[in-house]
């Protein structure tokens, strides 16, 4: 295999048109480009430098070798400068995957502020449940991905995987406004045993831990039915075909018609977090992207306390 530090010493001895202005140019010794040359003709077979009272001047084979060498070092250089501009987060890809609620709400204003930062950077982002991202995530499509657990559920889907803590997202009861649990100052979950129900699909995480919190509460939910668009669970709950648990975070928008409040004494919540590949390296665009989903976590926690 070609050498690229012999294949530059051969390009300047034959523009300089000699081993000691080469040498000189480069800061190496007349001898250490003497064997170099020696070394590449041994790589190559065949002479490449003719040598004569005049100086020096390649022959068929050492000028063809040129001709190549300026384009095999000038994609070489092209190479290296566009690696430092991607390790500097100047240019690049950055491949992001969230969870519907959170790239509704979190990723709008960090992307933002994360382009006004690198703006030679190009951003792309897929949307799943985390189920579907975090396997995706360790075989390496996504460089970052927004995913959530839920307390005690078991389903550890930050395991081999680097977590960054960003919010903690209760689920908030929602009742038609008519509802009368919506007068009661305090409701609890036990509450609930005799309403139907409007819940995300069965086999999503955030249907079986309402679930899970029912049985808990020593009863069976009875399921009416099923969305995984929380505008359209709402617009069921305005119905009055049924109450349900909405995350905080999907409920950026929330209808006039419906009436959401904590559970007493405390609502089931998910842990939001970033996640990246274990072992990875946290890039500049990656520190950047994470420093504005803090950002935006906190100031989001605030406005909808």
């Amino acid at each position: 295999m070609l050498n690229a530090s012999r294949l530059n010493l051969l390009r300047e001895v034959v523009e300089r048109g000699s081993f000691s202005a080469a040498a000189e140019s480069l800061s190496y010794s007349q001898s250490a480009v003497s064997q170099a040359i020696a070394t590449l003709e041994g790589e190559v077979g065949t002479t490449l430098i003719e040598r004569d009272r005049g100086g020096v001047r390649p022959t068929a084979a050492g000028a063809a070798l040129v001709s190549h060498a300026e384009g095999i070092l000038g994609r070489m250089e092209a190479a290296e400068n566009e690696l430092e501009a991607i390790a500097g987060g100047r240019a690049g890809r950055l491949r992001i995957a969230s969870f519907p609620s959170a790239g509704a709400t979190l990723l709008p204003r960090a992307i933002a502020a994360f382009g006004a930062a690198h703006p030679g950077v190009e951003v792309t982002l897929a949307e799943g449940e985390p189920e579907e991202i975090a396997p995706r995530l360790r075989a390496g499509e996504f460089d970052l991905a927004l995913l959530y657990e839920f307390e005690g559920a078991g389903e550890r889907l930050g395991s081999r995987l680097r977590r960054f803590e960003l919010l903690v997202d209760p689920l908030h009861l929602a009742l038609p406004t008519s509802h009368p649990l919506a007068r009661r100052r305090q409701v609890q979950l036990e509450d609930l045993r005799e309403e139907s129900w409007v819940q995300t699909s069965a086999s999503g995480p955030c249907a079986r831990h309402v679930v899970r919190s029912c049985h808990a509460a020593g009863f069976e939910p009875r399921v009416s039915f099923e969305s995984d668009d929380y505008q359209t669970v709402q617009g069921l709950v305005a119905a009055g075909v049924g109450v349900g648990l909405i995350p905080r975070l999907a409920l950026s928008a929330v209808r006039g018609d419906i009436h959401v409040r904590a559970l007493h004494p405390q609502s089931p919540v998910r842990k939001v977090f970033a996640a990246a590949r274990r072992g990875a390296p946290v890039t500049p665009a990656v520190a950047t992207l994470l420093d504005a989903l803090r950002e935006v976590a906190r100031s989001q926690a605030s406005d909808l306390d």
